[in-house]
């Protein structure tokens, strides 16, 4: 089943998202940009961060509610699992 390419749908925007963020982490560690690139870029890479850690949480909150019986979010403990 294809994905059609929406900028409304989570999944897409953060898979370019960090799609992004590994091209100017890429960049920077090559150590070719300009002292002005390298802080546009990590300007970008603070943003691109950021969107990426709000599309996991939306996520987790998703996943968190389809888990539950009651359709109320319950409490997981992802950090504790394996």
């Amino acid at each position: 089943m294809s994905r059609k390419k929406d900028s409304q749908d989570p999944i897409v925007n953060f898979e370019e998202s960090l799609a992004s963020l590994e091209a100017i982490v890429s960049s920077m560690e090559d150590g070719e940009l300009s002292l002005e690139e390298s802080l546009q870029a990590f300007e970008k890479g603070i943003r691109l961060t950021r969107e990426c850690q709000s599309a996991l949480q939306k996520a987790e909150q998703k996943v968190q509610v389809l888990m539950s019986e009651s359709g109320e979010p319950e409490a997981m403990d992802l950090e504790g699992e394996s």
